[in-house]
């Protein structure tokens, strides 16, 4: 029988939402956190202590837009290895994408992902809904059967929403389910066929061009339909230098758009490109350094309110072709917290808690689940992460099924060592046997 009753100690507590950054004591009863810094004479009895001495004890990460491949792309991945890999890296919700075949545009179609997660019995699973009938972009889909489904957001990504008018109407509607509309802005017309950033990389390598001017556009145009519509609008994957800069003066005239950026656009440039690797064909692309840096000050000052996975698994035969064929997608579940903690924490980019509020309260607070914080009475989704702990992304170490990443046989710093959900403890890493995949 799952023990229920746990006393993490001896770790630091980091959860910015709740003021905490500090050493501290964590009680889990019954599935919530009970107390910070219980007193012994306060301790249920039979409570379990788990050592977390030279670890931090943060909140389960939570991610927007992963895609887990079912149905209809089970050779990409599935429910059950999406979550072992979100396990493995330290998420304990994700909301999912509705980029399967067939798309999630009918309440049939959340259902399925619902129960198919509840036996999976892995992290928590929540659904998006897709915008328009199909994905296609020229008719609004059932938004309130799948609103009533328990869709949480409704979105079209990793698919732009190019029909203007489908868009304006979206947010006009989703507002009165109080719903978030997530776009990926891009102009289709500006990168159909493209391969990588424009620049002079693209240039030397003679691949076809994504311009940053796509990404630009799309989020102004969103930008001013979010201020006349009123609704809400999450724009899932920003880029761009512009992007950035067009979002930072939205948000200075109050506009409540929130913004996400995927981890491959803050690790990964347009110049590693050179090696051909087609794990590093992703959308949006990898831009230039400028553009990184650009995305880096606005992580840190709050411009931007999510880092997420961007969680795209591919299976190999996929990535087996010309680059001008390969699919967009590289996999991250496993991997996205400690490759943040490597290339951002470790070299002085980010600090540590505000990697914890992107990477948990901020997607929390954009999709409103009670996720993302360390409080008493909150669910007990607790994350136990040693920052000194060195290992080597193999096929072994990750539960996705598929391993379409530039990061296998590389050293990462920093990794999951334990993960409750609902107050359950999960099976350490060691102990997981990794899902059969490509």
């Amino acid at each position: 029988m799952q023990h229920e009753r746990w006393l993490i100690e001896h770790g630091r507590l980091v959860s910015p939402a709740d003021g905490l950054d500090r050493p501290g004591r964590l009680l889990l009863v019954d599935g919530r956190i009970a107390a910070i810094d219980p007193a012994d004479g306060d301790l249920p009895p039979d409570v379990a202590r788990v050592d977390a001495s030279g670890c931090y004890v943060i909140p389960g990460l939570v991610d927007i837009g992963a895609e887990l491949g079912e149905p209809g792309r089970e050779e990409d991945e599935t429910i059950e290895t999406g979550t072992a890999a979100a396990l493995a890296g330290g998420y304990t919700s994700l909301a999912c994408a509705a980029s399967t075949d067939p798309p999630i545009d009918t309440p049939a179609g959340v259902e399925f992902v619902r129960q198919k997660a509840a036996r999976a019995d892995g992290c928590r699973v929540y659904v998006i809904g897709c915008v328009s009938k199909g994905r296609q972009g020229d008719e609004l889909a059932e938004i309130g059967g799948l609103v009533e489904a328990g869709a949480v957001a409704l979105s079209d990504a990793p698919k732009p929403l190019h029909n203007t008018a489908l868009l304006r109407r979206a947010l006009e509607y989703c507002a009165m389910f109080d719903r978030p509309v997530l776009d990926m802005p891009e102009v289709p017309s500006l990168t159909r066929g493209g391969v990588m950033h424009e620049g002079l990389t693209q240039l030397v390598l003679a691949l076809a061009p994504m311009p940053a001017e796509a990404e630009d556009l799309a989020t102004s145009r969103d930008l001013r339909l979010l201020e006349t519509t009123g609704g809400r609008l999450h724009l899932t994957s920003i880029s761009t230098s512009g992007g950035v800069e067009l979002v930072r003066r939205a948000k200075a005239r109050h506009s409540p758009v929130t913004v996400g950026v995927h981890i491959a656009n803050l690790c990964f440039c347009d110049q590693q490109m050179r090696t051909f690797d087609s794990s590093l064909k992703v959308n949006p692309p990898l831009r230039s350094p400028e553009h990184i840096e650009a995305c880096l000050e606005a992580v840190a000052d709050g411009t931007i309110d999510v880092i997420a996975s961007g969680h795209q698994p591919r299976s190999l035969e996929k990535k087996m072709q010309e680059l001008d064929a390969v699919p967009f997608g590289m996999t991250t579940l496993d991997t996205a917290l400690a490759q943040a903690h490597t290339y951002l924490v470790r070299t002085g980019k980010l600090d540590f808690a505000r990697l914890v509020q992107c990477m948990a309260t901020g997607p929390a607070r954009v999709l409103d689940l009670p996720a993302g914080r360390l409080a008493p009475q909150v669910p007990g989704d607790v994350v136990i992460f040693d920052p000194q702990a060195r290992w080597t992304v193999t096929p072994q170490t990750m539960g996705s099924r598929s391993r379409n990443t530039p990061l296998l046989n590389q050293e990462l710093v920093g990794r999951v060592r334990d993960v409750w959900v609902g107050g359950r403890r999960k099976k350490p890493l060691d102990d997981r046997t990794s899902p059969s995949g490509n």
